[in-house]
């Protein structure tokens, strides 16, 4: 049976890590990291990225600019930067070497066991870029609330509240690592090697000799 579902569970870890590497990438580029809406405007919403920083108005649209200096940022902003390319560039290596690894590809038959490698070492990466994509979304959470509940921050002053693309950013590592784990259990199936099978038949072969041994008269 692990050898019927072993395609559709490979099938299935590709779909999924594609879809996780293209949600990851759109939260790298999002402007919707941290959103802030002032109450004496309810007119005007900041929201703030990891490239540029956006005012929403009712009647203007969006209008964005891009950060100076990448050592004026926030220290979870610039790690973040850093994390989510390192999550890109993985997951897109994982995606490429899983897919010359999958059984229904008719490149490199006769090369198993590189093929079980490729499938393996991309199941990894599309793992790991499936952690380093959670690691900053949740690192500019986890400061956010931080910042929200500081009481040594008057109450008159506005503070900042979780964008949109946070919650993109999980939905994105979860599907990585959903992925990644469906690519790393199809190695994990059993298989009937030859020489087990061999082995089996020729058992069983002295064994009916046996039988007829002993019921002979």
């Amino acid at each position: 049976m692990a050898l019927v579902y072993q395609p559709m569970m490979q099938l299935s870890g590709i779909l999924f890590s594609l879809l996780g590497w293209v949600l990851s990438c759109l939260t790298t580029y999002l402007p919707q990291w941290k959103n802030l809406n002032l109450e004496l405007n309810e007119l005007e919403i900041w929201t703030m990225g990891l490239w540029q920083a956006c005012v929403v108005q009712e009647e203007g649209g969006m209008q964005c600019k891009d950060f100076d200096s990448f050592l004026a940022l926030p220290p979870e902003l610039r790690i973040s930067r850093i994390l989510m390319f390192f999550s890109n560039g993985s997951g897109l290596l994982g995606l490429l070497l899983s897919g010359f690894g999958l059984d229904c590809l008719k490149i490199g038959e006769r090369q198993q066991e590189q093929k079980k490698r490729s499938l393996l070492f991309g199941g990894m990466l599309v793992w790991i870029s499936g952690i380093t994509a959670i690691v900053p979304v949740s690192w500019v959470a986890h400061s956010t609330v931080q910042e929200f509940w500081d009481e040594n921050i008057p109450d008159i002053v506005p503070r900042w509240d979780f964008g949109e693309a946070l919650f993109v950013g999980w939905l994105a590592g979860f599907c990585l690592i959903l992925g990644g784990s469906l690519l790393n259990c199809t190695i994990c199936s059993t298989e009937v090697h030859p020489s087990s099978v061999h082995y089996t038949v020729a058992e069983q072969q002295d064994q009916c000799q046996r039988l007829e041994t002993e019921t002979r008269p």
